[in-house]
């Protein structure tokens, strides 16, 4: 099989040890660890794979099990939760908030990081209970938010962290 012909999302493929359908590659392949067998789910357009675990050894007990149509679908289920997870837990690195009390009003403290590669940073944003900006300075993406952090700032007038 080609390189080309493993990563194409043209035509379903139906294969026992290689499936393509729906946005997605199931590829049957020696596990390097033992002498078992290992899956690997690779969504269209990415050049690694998404989930790599093991897969089940055929009746032969030397063979791999054939891939079939509710094993392609529970392996993108699984594939497709781990994306989402790593998705959520990027987020969570790059977005914080935290909620202050500033003279009797709830203010919110956000830290958006912007991870380019020339030139990281990060905005450091206050907004009110009605959503309206307070204030706005452009950081460094290494600024720990905090509840302390966020009062500080408040307190200095929202004037630019050091």
């Amino acid at each position: 099989m080609t390189d080309s012909a493993l990563h194409s999302t043209d035509e379903p493929l139906h294969e026992d040890r290689l499936w393509r359908d729906d946005g997605w590659t199931a590829r049957v392949i020696k596990n390097e660890d033992d002498d078992g067998w290992a899956v690997e789910m690779i969504q269209a357009g990415e050049a690694e794979p998404a989930l790599v675990g093991p897969w089940t050894m055929g009746r032969d007990k030397k063979n791999p099990k054939p891939l079939d149509a509710a094993a392609f679908r529970t392996l993108v289920k699984t594939a497709s939760e781990v994306l989402r997870r790593h998705e959520q837990q990027r987020h969570a690195m790059l977005h914080k908030n935290v909620t202050i009390d500033l003279r009797g009003e709830e203010i919110t403290v956000t830290l958006d990081i912007v991870p380019d590669d020339d030139d990281p940073y990060a905005d450091l944003k206050a907004i009110d209970a009605f959503g309206a900006q307070l204030a706005h300075v452009r950081v460094s993406p290494a600024f720990r938010l905090n509840k302390a952090s966020a009062e500080r700032w408040a307190e200095n007038d929202f004037a630019k962290p050091n």
